[in-house]
């Protein structure tokens, strides 16, 4: 009888081997990660968008951010799922070398996935603390001592008190100028503190 019933839809219906599914990386429209995510779940396929927590500092509200912006995974099996990603409202394409869409490494999804809550929310904290003394490395400002006067915010970018020319002058640099500033980000874990 379920057979019969299948020929009144006007889709095919197929099952997928678990066994034969990946996790892909998909690119979305410009901010509509969320968009794709939604579509994509209506369809039954299962995603990750890994998102970041950004904590508040004195002048900024705290925000949650994309990890990685116009990209979220998708676990498929490329060669029965493909139609139901790329047609997917909000998704440009799979990443792909050669034309072909390349499965990303179950640990990395998973990496990321357990330092997540259930909503893909990653809490990050900051190394760098106002008032900290930190060296600028490359750039104009190379060798520069500053002060902090804010952590980074959602892109990455801290408020630094430079002297310059006797006088203090604030700027902002991204964290690859602040000298071990590219660990300044990192995702708490469990037994860490929040800030």
């Amino acid at each position: 009888m379920a057979y019969a019933l299948l020929g009144y839809f006007p889709f095919v219906l197929h099952q997928v081997n678990a066994l034969s599914q990946y996790w892909y990386v998909v690119y979305s429209n410009p901010h509509k990660e969320q968009q794709a995510q939604f579509h994509l779940g209506l369809k039954g396929v299962q995603t990750f968008f890994p998102r970041l927590s950004v904590p508040a500092t004195g002048e900024n509200k705290g925000k949650i951010v994309p990890l990685f912006r116009n990209y979220l995974f998708a676990r498929i099996d490329v060669t029965s799922e493909y139609h139901l990603v790329v047609w997917t409202p909000g998704v440009r394409r799979l990443v792909s070398f050669g034309g072909e869409p390349v499965p990303i490494q179950e640990d990395v999804v998973q990496f990321l996935k357990q330092r997540a809550d259930p909503r893909g929310v990653i809490p990050a904290r900051s190394r760098l603390r106002r008032s900290q003394e930190v060296e600028i490395s490359g750039g104009p400002f190379d060798g520069l001592m500053g002060i902090i006067q804010a952590p980074p915010d959602d892109k990455g970018r801290v408020k630094v008190l430079l002297k310059l020319l006797n006088r203090q002058v604030s700027v902002r640099f991204g964290v690859e100028f602040i000298k071990d500033g590219r660990t300044a980000w990192t995702p708490a874990t469990a037994n860490s503190a929040p800030n």
